[in-house]
């Protein structure tokens, strides 16, 4: 029952987060976290957040592996082997984390538009199957609770909140980043409060809560009209598009903070090797379904918080008493 309790509140702390990264790259916007975490309290520091941000990746890459492999392996190839799935993953991050943002940037407009047509067909097929009343019941346990249980959700949103702090400093144009969060956090938080309502309301909370992978259950009760009938083949080659580019973004951000951790000017050395253990634990993970929602309901809420929450507010509170290190 729980998870129709959660998407009322979860996006409310990880979107001020994110608004909050913007602010404190813009104090120092030639670097990111881990660079102005060097200017504020000296090299060992930096390595410190160094490690943290790349036992994020480290981490944000076996959850990216679990809702890559099985949606794929369990609903598409169910005898394709695991290590298909992640010699694939392999590839496409290491090609994308060593041509750059650029490269990863048009993979993403790709992915935009992939994740709009997935979202729309999902909407358009599913309507006729929502009940509201399936969602009455979401404060029932008060909304102490609701907060609480919604902590697993949030893990989603740290993701996006540790990458921003990577790449924003990317992006040339300063004038940007406030529109470009604004639009992120907007359409970004659209699309991930619309699946978990729509899983309830078309599943209901007891059903939902009985698949691994319930988004494609739904999926498979969508229909458009007559003459589209099941059609989450479709749909898995939009989500494959998008999981791509988490994939690629996920090398890049734990390859730049590998660089960090060593003192290397270039990122690019370390890709393969940061590749090899992102894989290797990723097929570690996914190679046993109870261990990987272990990790996923559990060991990675309570690792993801701590830094995803932790390191922006660290920062921000370092800065606001160390302004003169910043200019």
């Amino acid at each position: 029952m729980q998870k129709n309790r959660r998407f009322g509140v979860r996006s409310l702390v990880p979107n001020g987060t994110r608004d909050l990264t913007p602010v404190i790259l813009r104090r120092y916007p030639t670097g990111d976290v881990m660079d102005q975490s060097n200017i504020l309290l000296g090299a060992w520091f930096s390595k410190f957040i160094s490690l943290l941000v790349l036992l994020f990746f480290l981490g944000a890459y076996s959850a990216i592996m679990i809702t890559y492999v099985y949606h794929l392996m369990d609903y598409f190839l169910p005898e394709a082997p695991i290590t298909l799935f992640i010699v694939i993953a392999f590839i496409v991050g290491c090609y994308g984390a060593f041509f750059g943002i650029e490269v990863i940037g048009r993979m993403a407009l790709i992915g935009v538009f992939s994740v709009l047509a997935l979202n729309i067909l999902l909407m358009l097929g599913s309507f006729s199957h929502f009940d509201i009343r399936e969602l009455l019941p979401t404060f029932e346990s008060g909304v102490t609770n609701t907060i609480w249980a919604s902590r697993h959700h949030v893990s989603d949103w740290a993701m996006v909140t540790m990458t921003v702090a990577i790449i924003l400093p990317y992006v040339k144009s300063r004038k940007e980043w406030g529109k470009s969060n604004a639009a992120g956090i907007l359409f970004g938080g659209a699309f991930v409060v619309m699946w978990p309502i729509l899983e309830v309301g078309v599943l209901s909370a007891e059903v939902t809560a009985q698949y691994i992978v319930s988004c494609m259950q739904m999926a498979r009760s969508a229909q458009i009209r007559q003459f589209i009938h099941r059609y989450e083949m479709i749909m898995i080659a939009f989500f494959a598009i998008s999981i791509l580019t988490q994939i690629m973004l996920c090398f890049l951000c734990a390859s730049t903070a590998a660089s960090k951790l060593f003192g290397l000017k270039d990122y690019r050395p370390l890709v393969i090797p940061v590749g090899l253990l992102l894989s290797g634990f990723g097929f570690w993970v996914v190679f046993d379904h109870h261990r990987a929602m272990k990790l996923l309901e559990t060991t990675w809420v309570d690792v993801t918080l701590p830094i995803a929450l932790g390191i922006p507010i660290l920062l921000l509170i370092l800065g606001s008493f160390m302004k003169q290190k910043l200019k």
